[in-house]
């Protein structure tokens, strides 16, 4: 009998003891073990994995990396077999390197299910038992204790003060309070105040809950199973690599079948001859070492974001980073601090803004600018009111420990000069109560000199009725309850959260902290207002994003009205409150596609309404990067085209199935990772406008000899060495490129723009004409003169090789002119590269070994100049095409 999930949170205690036919005595061992039989263990289902060969051979499931394959068998064949070796070994290292990462993305499922603890404390028999969280079953009574990990769905039965960290499952930035009030069947998963889930700890109080749900039908493993179905999104560059492969396939085997034709029908050539044509064109137009490029291109941009805080897991993610369109950003730790932070305070005679939030709790000295000085009493009173407590860590700096709400109103007072444990020391607390979410106050008692003061913490709606009076610059005065009911609604309505102090003296008097009759007559001292603030760097990074036309959606499980006071904080908009789980669960496909584009803040929301949010803006051709840290971000983390996972307070789920993980969980980081990224991906084409026009001439070279009955002018195994100068040297140096002037103010590239923009084909055909008319140009006229085939052959391949070199001072820049001192001189890199091709071709001219395997000769001075002449003007050719495209409209010019 399989387990249903149905809406425990909205049943009374009873009736849920009664389904799951079990009572606070817990369940005998041997009612425990028959349960086992019938719904399985505790634990999530091994998803089915592909072998390692299988996956290993998975790699090779690329045309690109077909032609690559093919091009080693022709050199194989040609006997060439260092450069067989070279073009096996770029295949193997790429493979290589995807089999390692997706080995590791395969962890993600091994990963959450790590977040089931291995025991868990129960009651069966009537006696206390702790055992292994696996056997767990349906209707177990669990007790739930501060630092436990719970490793089932809960219903809760009793409870006390108890709070528990769902941050990992919900994304709410604040413990949720729990109690055993039923509350309705249609509440978000945020919101299910009766429920515990797996997954999530208990950070303070105590309780008792009955299992209602084990294994896969609990929320996280519902997560899980969610995850194993989501599939991955191939990366932009990849589908702009598999095109261009597919048509360079198709121009390699036509264009080669169609001049070995044409050999054999205009001229007479033998068959083995026209077939040693077609296999040198092959080679010609393979562009061999554009996979290596890309991958060292992919490598470097890893690299540099290493620097910047950013660990990428997989390569092709860097340049994904580029052609985002949308960021999906959690709120929690990566907009904000991550740190409640008491913000306002408001006192009888108005409302003040507080600053020194990172103030020492222990430092007395470390005041900043504050509030005025009548707000020392309610800081002191509401340090004395909290059971949150300092302690020196490692280093020998103070930490706090304890509720965040409460850590915020500790640095609050060490903002206002107070020494919370000397404070503490001079009015020891002789009782008090904890928070309770029944009566949603705690009540302390504390010893001050001759006195007893009695502090109250806790909602105002609550604190605020229960006081006589409150306290102003000139003494305690009537309390107008209406007013400061308007300013609590008013600072509620910009997402702060609200905490009233109130104080009284006792004297020798008793008091019932239990019951609001007791607590009457206190004095109001004011309210502190607290909320976790947006990171400076993180308002600034969001503004830099929206100027090159990247849109920012904030995706949290946090409430409506705080989500949306953040988000007004950072730029993204005015709304009063985010859309919430519950709004999109209203909505038809068409509304829910419409809001996901156009709404900024979602909040309250589920795993699955991020995951359907990232999968409608990709329906919409969005490339969106998603952020998160918990195992409710780990299913939209994989969908998204870059998943970006936080490695401070990120979950092992949440970086599993990330593709890049932030070291420093600040949204300004992926900010620059987005630079980064189009940065990368401006070098790759570049690289590859700089590789096209040399393979483009190196094939023609042969076409127009074939057609015109004439001698090759190259040989197929000189070829081999101009594309091995070309990837090894010339177009490696373009992969370090800096980056081009307004790279984030222009918009981002469109999904189905393609990887050559139209504006540069022109480019490439004109670059790729010169080069033939000057190589061939120079072969026909060295063998009208007399000059023997190898010389001939030597000279020609020597003018394409400088050919190559003066185009790369031009390639440098895609629409600005390169003749100028940045464009000489900023990038070292193409200067050692220059100097390396020409050293390259020293010892391939006049080494003897180089001669006997290339079938070169020794050059004169005049066969240096007279190449040096032909190829010079190719730097004319390829700024005038840029001259040319800058008079056209400036939209033209998508990678400006």
């Amino acid at each position: 009998m399989a387990q249903h999930p149905r809406a425990w949170h909205a049943l009374e205690t009873d009736e849920v003891l009664e389904v799951l036919d079990t009572t606070l005595e817990g369940l005998t061992e041997a009612e425990a073990q028959a349960r086992l039989q019938t719904y399985g263990e505790n634990r999530q289902r091994p998803p089915e994995k592909r072998s390692r060969l299988m996956r290993f051979l998975a790699q090779f499931r690329n045309l690109l990396i077909y032609i690559l394959l093919g091009a080693a068998v022709v050199t194989a064949l040609l006997g060439h077999w260092i450069d067989t070796g070279a073009i096996v070994a770029v295949v193997l290292i790429n493979a290589l390197i995807g089999y390692i990462q997706e080995g590791k993305a395969e962890n993600a499922m091994d990963a959450i299910r790590g977040l089931l603890a291995p025991q868990a404390v129960v009651r069966r028999g009537r006696r206390r038992r702790t055992i292994e969280a696996a056997g767990l079953v349906p209707g177990d009574i669990l007790i739930l204790e501060p630092g436990n990990k719970i490793t089932a769905d809960v219903r809760i039965l009793s409870a006390r003060g108890l709070e528990v960290d769902e941050s990992p499952l919900t994304g709410e930035s604040v413990p949720a309070e729990k109690a055993p009030a039923s509350v309705p069947a249609g509440a978000n998963l945020a919101d299910q105040h009766s429920m515990a889930f797996a997954g999530t700890l208990v950070t303070r109080g105590e309780g008792v809950g009955v299992v209602a749900a084990t294994g896969l039908v609990t929320q996280l493993g519902q997560v899980t199973e969610m995850l194993a179905e989501v599939e991955q999104v191939t990366t932009p560059l990849l589908r702009h690599l598999n095109q261009l492969s597919r048509k360079l396939a198709v121009l390699i085997v036509a264009g080669s079948i169609l001049t070995a034709l044409a050999g054999i029908l205009l001229h007479g050539f033998s068959v083995l001859e026209m077939f040693m044509a077609a296999v040198g064109l092959a080679v010609a137009a393979i562009p061999q070492g554009l996979p290596a490029i890309v991958t060292i291109t992919l490598a470097f941009g890893v690299q540099r974001l290493a620097k910047r805080n950013a660990i990428v897991r997989r390569l092709p993610a860097v340049e994904t980073l580029g052609a985002v369109t949308v960021i999906c950003s959690d709120k929690t730790g990566t907009l904000t601090l991550n740190q409640m932070t008491v913000q306002e305070v408001l006192l009888a005679d108005g409302a003040y803004r507080v600053d020194g939030q990172d103030a020492d709790p222990a430092d007395s000295s470390a005041a900043k600018e504050a509030p005025p000085a009548e707000s020392r009493p309610l800081a002191q009173a509401a340090a004395l009111c909290c059971d949150a407590s300092v302690y020196e860590q490692a280093d020998g700096s103070k930490g706090i420990s304890g509720d965040p709400m409460e850590a915020a109103i500790l640095h609050f007072a060490a903002s206002m000069g107070i020494d919370v444990e000397a404070l503490r020391d001079a009015a020891p607390r002789e009782t008090g109560i904890p928070f309770d979410s029944a009566r949603r106050y705690m009540a302390t008692v504390n010893s001050v000199e001759d006195d007893r003061k009695l502090v109250v913490k806790g909602a105002p709606e609550v604190v605020v009725p229960l006081c006589s009076s409150a306290r102003t610059r000139t003494g305690d005065a009537s309390l107008d309850e209406a007013a400061w009911h308007t300013s609590a609604e008013a600072m509620a309505r910009r997402g702060l959260r609200l905490l009233a102090i109130a104080e009284r003296s006792l004297g020798d008097d008793p008091v019932d902290l239990e019951t609001s009759e007791g607590l009457s007559g206190l004095v109001l001292l004011g309210l502190v207002a607290i909320i976790d603030p947006p990171r400076d760097e993180a308002i600034s990074a969001v503004a830099a994003c929206q100027r090159a036309g990247i849109r920012i959606k904030m995706i949290t499980g946090d409430h409506a009205v705080t989500a949306a006071a953040i988000g007004r904080q950072i730029g993204l908009g005015e709304a009063d409150r985010g859309v919430t789980g519950s709004d999109l669960d209203a909505m038809d496909a068409e509304a829910f596609s419409r809001v996901a584009s156009d709404s900024a803040v979602f909040a309250r929301v589920s795993p699955r309404h991020k995951l359907d949010l990232v999968s409608a803006l990709q329906a919409k051709g969005e490339v969106v990067a998603m952020t998160g840290d918990g195992v409710n971000d780990a299913p939209a983390l994989k969908r998204a085209d870059v998943g970006v996972a936080m490695g401070q307070s990120g979950t092992d789920a949440a970086r599993e199935s990330s593709a890049v993980v932030l070291a420093d969980d600040n949204f300004a980081t992926l900010e620059a990772a987005v630079r980064q990224g189009r940065v990368i991906y401006d070098n790759i084409v570049k690289s590859i406008l700089f590789i096209l026009p040399t393979n483009a001439a190196e094939a023609l070279l042969l076409v127009f000899a074939v057609l015109g009955g004439l001698q090759l002018p190259i040989t197929p195994a000189q070829i081999l060495w101009v594309n091995m100068i070309t990837a090894v040297t010339l177009a490696l140096a373009l992969t370090l490129e800096p980056p081009e002037r307004h790279v984030m103010r222009r918009s981002p590239r469109p999904t189905n723009a393609p990887l050559i923009p139209k504006t540069q084909r022109a480019r490439i055909v004109l670059v790729a004409a010169v080069m033939v008319g000057g190589t061939l140009g120079v072969f026909l006229m060295e063998r009208a003169g007399g000059r023997d085939l190898a010389e001939a052959r030597t000279l020609a391949l020597h003018t394409l090789v400088l050919f190559e070199m003066w185009f790369l001072l031009s390639a440098r820049r895609l629409h600005a002119s390169s003749l100028n001192w940045s464009g000489l001189l900023d990038n070292p890199y193409v200067l050692l590269a220059g100097a390396a091709t020409i050293l390259a071709q020293l010892v391939l001219i006049y080494t003897p070994m180089m001669q006997f395997l290339f079938d070169t000769r020794p050059l004169g001075w005049r066969d240096w100049l007279l190449a040096l002449g032909v190829s010079l003007p190719v730097i004319a050719v390829a700024e005038g095409h840029k001259a040319w495209g800058a008079n056209g409209s400036a939209s033209m010019h998508p990678l400006r």
